[in-house]
C-alpha cells in the first residue's frame, strides 16, 4: 500500500476558501472561550457581539431568491 507524504496530507486536509473557518476568542466581555466563524463571534454567556467588520473575510453575497 502506498502511503502519502505528510506534505500531500495536509494539502488535502486544508479547507477551501469557499467554506468559512470555526476560529475562537476570549470574550472581550465575560472572558469565555467563544467559537465564530470567518473571525466573527458573538457570547452567548452575555450577549457581547463583535463588529461584522472585525471578521477575517468579506461577507458572502446574497444571491437572487428563485420563485
Amino acid at each position: 500500500m502506498r502511503q502519502s507524504s505528510p506534505e500531500a496530507t495536509a494539502a488535502r486536509a486544508e479547507p477551501g476558501t469557499e467554506h468559512p473557518e470555526i476560529t475562537y476568542i476570549g470574550c472581550a466581555r465575560c472572558g469565555t472561550q467563544i467559537a465564530g466563524l470567518d473571525g466573527r463571534y458573538a457570547c452567548s454567556g452575555c450577549g457581547w457581539v463583535n463588529e461584522w467588520t472585525e471578521g477575517h473575510r468579506p461577507l458572502p453575497t446574497a444571491g437572487r431568491r428563485r420563485r
